[in-house]
């Protein structure tokens, strides 16, 4: 019999990026919500998580953030989903999940349960046997379609999942989900459609929740909400005491990253929220209807991400006081990088300087107002081949600052440019070489689905 009305909680907008507001999660736990959903991964992130493989949020925050959901959604009986674990969603990730899940079960000592899991990576040598055969693999955000020479440039590629294998874990039983990379709204779509509850508002339910409370007002992020569906609905209530979902909260969050933001792409269809109606249902809920579900025909298209390393990179740091050396700064930085290119005319390398405080305001952006700072600081980044390389260039680069020959400077007077003297070491530069929909048959031929069954652990 289908079920009226199913209630999600969506505990933190990425799992494990900041830790989860306890307060509110255990607010939201006491109401006995039919799932614990949430997305634990994007690519606002910037593509060295996915080249390199790693998570770019802390380990034990990772394990906070499973440890509520898992001994409450176990506690009740009830299915939890994750989604595009360790932030990249490759399959180093989803293993590191699976493995934290297995530990917090030995820990706990909690009773055998099914755990599904499915991994989202893909072959480039796949890729560009499709390209070869004639496959078009259409570029997003105004790319051309992907190439032979995008692939031979990428590193490691993931297809991103829609709801098929969250509700073919589903199907088989699986009391908790470890996905790969996936559509943030898929992680919240999929049980509302595995649970018979119309697309429209299933994907709509996704698109709300998949970044928690920031849905909410005031802002504050990591808090708790809870999205309820019906057939006919779907309602968004916050759960931190101080928190509200609002008419303005709620809609704002729905349209605010979108280059249109009445449509939502999806692997098999589009929201339409165009004609969505919000109404304050109770001080702190919003219920909203009206939006429209639009199959697309034909082959089902999934979105594949393909990260490619750049080089290795270090970061340099400068802080200038000096009126006449801040006010003349551009000339600085033009200075600096001709030094730098002088010293290395044949080396393939990359130098970038970030100013913060120019014109009274951080970045590049426009001036609020003509004022001129008293100090900037300015991020100097250099990549290269190696290691070697791009630390040479980032602290030839970052000290060319301090001796840049401006006119009417009469020795030393007025150079009041400080600088680190050791460069730091970062994180491997990546850029995307793949942001592209694939053509296949069947949804689930890109993603390895495996369950298996947790068992208690006597105390001995």
């Amino acid at each position: 019999m289908t079920k009226e009305q199913l209630r999600i909680v969506s505990p933190n907008g990425h799992l494990g990026f900041a830790p989860t507001k306890e307060e509110s999660f255990h607010i939201a736990a006491a109401t006995k919500p039919d799932y614990y959903c949430c997305d634990s991964g994007s690519d606002d992130i910037g593509a060295a998580a996915l080249g390199a493989d790693r998570s770019v949020s802390m380990y034990q925050w990772q394990k906070h953030d499973l440890e509520l959901m898992l001994l409450a959604s176990r506690e009740q009986n009830v299915p939890m989903i994750v989604g595009s674990a360790g932030d990249c969603g490759t399959k180093s990730r989803v293993d590191l999940y699976v493995e934290i899940i297995k530990d917090l079960a030995k820990e706990h000592q909690l009773p055998p349960f099914k755990i599904a899991y499915f991994y989202s990576d893909v072959d480039t040598v796949y890729l560009a046997d499709r390209i070869k055969e004639g496959t078009r693999i259409e570029g997003l955000d105004n790319r051309e379609d992907l190439t032979k020479v995008d692939v031979e440039k990428t590193t490691r590629a993931v297809a991103v999942a829609g709801i098929h294998p969250y509700v073919k874990a589903l199907e088989m039983g699986a009391d908790v989900i470890i996905g790969g990379r996936s559509s943030d709204c898929a992680v919240f779509a999929a049980p509302a459609i595995f649970e018979g509850f119309p697309e429209e508002h299933a994907y709509y339910l996704g698109k709300v929740l998949e970044c928690a409370s920031f849905c909410a007002e005031p802002y504050g992020a990591k808090e708790s909400v809870i999205g309820t569906i019906t057939h006919n609905d779907v309602k968004v209530t916050a759960m931190a005491p101080h928190q509200k979902c609002t008419i303005a909260s709620v809609a704002g969050h729905a349209m605010y990253e979108r280059s249109n933001p009445y449509f939502e792409y999806f692997a098999g269809g589009m929201l339409d929220m165009t004609h969505c109606k919000y109404e304050q249902y109770d001080e702190k809920t919003t219920r909203i209807t009206g939006q429209k579900y639009i199959p697309i025909q034909g082959d089902t298209k999934i979105k594949i991400e393909g990260s490619g390393k750049v080089g290795e990179k270090y970061i340099g740091i400068a802080g200038v006081r000096d009126p006449y050396t801040i006010q003349h700064i551009d000339k600085v930085i033009q200075l600096s990088k001709e030094q730098v290119k002088e010293e290395f005319p044949t080396t393939n390398y990359h130098l970038n300087y970030r100013i913060f405080g120019k014109n009274g305001v951080m970045g590049e952006m426009e001036p609020i107002r003509d004022i001129q700072s008293h100090e900037l600081g300015i991020v100097v980044e250099g990549i290269a081949d190696t290691k070697e390389l791009a630390e040479a260039i980032t602290l030839m680069g970052t000290r060319q600052i301090f001796y840049a020959r401006l006119p009417e400077v009469k020795g030393t007077a007025g150079t009041a440019a400080f600088i680190v003297d050791e460069v730091l070491p970062s994180t491997a530069s990546y850029s995307w070489t793949i942001n592209h929909t694939l053509p296949v048959k069947d949804p689930m031929s890109l993603f390895e689905l495996n369950i298996e069954t947790i068992q208690e652990t006597i105390k001995v």
